[in-house]
Protein backbone atom coordinates (compact mmCIF):
# COMPACT_ATOMS: atom_id res chain seq x y z
CA UNK A 1 0.00 0.00 0.00
CA UNK A 2 0.79 3.63 -0.80
CA UNK A 3 0.18 6.89 1.20
CA UNK A 4 1.30 9.66 -1.21
CA UNK A 5 5.21 8.71 -1.43
CA UNK A 6 5.23 6.49 2.28
CA UNK A 7 4.97 2.56 1.64
CA UNK A 8 3.24 0.85 4.22
CA UNK A 9 3.44 -2.77 3.37
CA UNK A 10 0.33 -4.83 3.97
CA UNK A 11 1.80 -7.87 5.87
CA UNK A 12 3.68 -6.00 8.47
CA UNK A 13 1.78 -4.57 11.85
CA UNK A 14 2.68 -0.96 13.14
CA UNK A 15 2.29 1.11 15.88
CA UNK A 16 1.29 4.76 16.37
CA UNK A 17 4.69 5.32 17.44
CA UNK A 18 5.50 4.64 13.46
CA UNK A 19 7.25 1.47 14.43
CA UNK A 20 6.86 -1.84 12.05
CA UNK A 21 7.19 -5.41 13.71
CA UNK A 22 7.20 -8.23 11.53
CA UNK A 23 6.26 -12.01 12.24
CA UNK A 24 9.47 -14.47 11.93
CA UNK A 25 8.28 -17.72 13.60
CA UNK A 26 8.25 -17.03 16.83
CA UNK A 27 10.32 -13.74 16.87
CA UNK A 28 9.20 -10.63 15.69
CA UNK A 29 11.54 -8.11 13.81
CA UNK A 30 11.36 -4.19 14.56
CA UNK A 31 12.20 -1.22 13.00
CA UNK A 32 11.08 2.27 11.90
CA UNK A 33 8.71 3.24 9.10
CA UNK A 34 9.32 4.71 5.48
CA UNK A 35 7.23 7.62 6.91
CA UNK A 36 9.10 8.32 10.00
CA UNK A 37 12.44 7.76 8.10
CA UNK A 38 11.36 10.07 5.38
CA UNK A 39 10.19 12.73 7.61
CA UNK A 40 13.57 12.72 9.45
CA UNK A 41 15.59 13.11 6.10
CA UNK A 42 19.45 12.61 6.28
CA UNK A 43 20.02 10.36 9.43
CA UNK A 44 23.38 11.03 10.64
CA UNK A 45 23.29 8.54 13.98
CA UNK A 46 21.72 5.52 15.40
CA UNK A 47 22.43 4.74 19.00
CA UNK A 48 20.70 1.72 20.90
CA UNK A 49 19.88 1.94 24.61
CA UNK A 50 19.11 -1.50 25.15
CA UNK A 51 21.37 -4.69 24.38
CA UNK A 52 21.23 -8.26 23.24
CA UNK A 53 19.59 -10.25 26.48
CA UNK A 54 17.87 -7.62 27.77
CA UNK A 55 14.21 -7.35 27.96
CA UNK A 56 11.93 -4.56 26.24
CA UNK A 57 8.56 -3.02 26.95
CA UNK A 58 5.55 -2.38 25.03
CA UNK A 59 3.99 -0.27 27.48
CA UNK A 60 7.11 1.61 28.42
CA UNK A 61 7.20 5.25 27.60
CA UNK A 62 11.06 4.42 27.68
CA UNK A 63 12.60 4.38 24.26
CA UNK A 64 14.51 1.61 23.09
CA UNK A 65 17.32 3.80 20.26
CA UNK A 66 17.19 7.50 19.28
CA UNK A 67 17.84 8.32 16.00
CA UNK A 68 19.57 11.27 15.05
CA UNK A 69 18.62 13.19 11.82
CA UNK A 70 19.95 16.71 10.43
CA UNK A 71 16.68 17.77 10.97
CA UNK A 72 15.59 16.21 14.34
CA UNK A 73 16.03 13.67 16.80
CA UNK A 74 13.47 10.55 16.67
CA UNK A 75 12.84 8.03 19.71
CA UNK A 76 12.13 4.29 18.48
CA UNK A 77 9.68 2.22 21.26
CA UNK A 78 9.54 -1.31 21.35
CA UNK A 79 6.16 -1.98 19.51
CA UNK A 80 6.13 -5.45 21.84
CA UNK A 81 7.50 -6.91 24.76
CA UNK A 82 10.04 -9.43 25.00
CA UNK A 83 13.83 -10.13 24.95
CA UNK A 84 16.09 -8.57 22.45
CA UNK A 85 17.67 -11.15 20.49
CA UNK A 86 19.64 -9.28 18.03
CA UNK A 87 20.76 -5.83 17.59
CA UNK A 88 21.46 -4.25 13.58
CA UNK A 89 24.77 -3.06 14.67
CA UNK A 90 25.98 -1.76 11.06
CA UNK A 91 23.07 0.84 11.67
CA UNK A 92 25.66 2.59 14.33
CA UNK A 93 28.38 2.60 11.57
CA UNK A 94 26.08 3.58 8.42
CA UNK A 95 22.77 4.65 9.59
CA UNK A 96 21.21 6.54 6.24
CA UNK A 97 21.93 3.79 3.66
CA UNK A 98 20.52 1.40 5.55
CA UNK A 99 17.49 3.34 7.04
CA UNK A 100 16.36 4.11 3.48
CA UNK A 101 15.57 0.44 2.77
CA UNK A 102 13.25 1.13 5.84
CA UNK A 103 11.85 -2.77 5.80
CA UNK A 104 14.56 -4.28 4.80
CA UNK A 105 17.94 -3.59 6.07
CA UNK A 106 16.84 -0.66 7.97
CA UNK A 107 15.35 -3.55 10.41
CA UNK A 108 16.71 -2.30 13.85
CA UNK A 109 15.86 -5.46 16.76
CA UNK A 110 15.04 -9.01 16.79
CA UNK A 111 12.83 -9.65 20.06
CA UNK A 112 11.41 -12.97 21.55
CA UNK A 113 7.93 -11.51 22.74
CA UNK A 114 6.74 -12.72 25.83
CA UNK A 115 2.89 -12.13 24.60
CA UNK A 116 2.98 -12.26 21.20
CA UNK A 117 -0.74 -12.35 20.48
CA UNK A 118 -1.68 -9.60 22.59
CA UNK A 119 1.19 -7.25 21.53
CA UNK A 120 0.31 -7.90 17.88
CA UNK A 121 -3.42 -7.27 18.86
CA UNK A 122 -2.67 -3.98 20.23
CA UNK A 123 -0.66 -2.98 16.73
CA UNK A 124 -2.51 -1.63 13.84
CA UNK A 125 -2.58 -3.20 10.34
CA UNK A 126 -1.53 -1.44 7.16
CA UNK A 127 -4.79 0.27 6.66
CA UNK A 128 -5.08 1.72 10.01
CA UNK A 129 -1.10 3.04 10.38
CA UNK A 130 -2.37 4.85 6.92
CA UNK A 131 -4.72 6.69 8.17
CA UNK A 132 -2.19 8.48 10.94
CA UNK A 133 0.10 8.73 8.01
CA UNK A 134 -2.58 10.43 6.18
CA UNK A 135 -3.37 12.74 9.22
CA UNK A 136 0.51 13.68 10.10
CA UNK A 137 1.59 14.08 6.32
CA UNK A 138 -1.32 16.33 5.97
Amino acid sequence: MKVGDYDIPDDLKYSEKHQWAKVEGDNIRVGITDFAKKQLKEIVYVGFNVGVGDTVDAASDEPIAEIESTKAVGEVFAPVSGEVLEINEALEDDPDPNLSDAYGAGWMFLIKPSNKDADLGNLLDAAGYAEIVKKESG
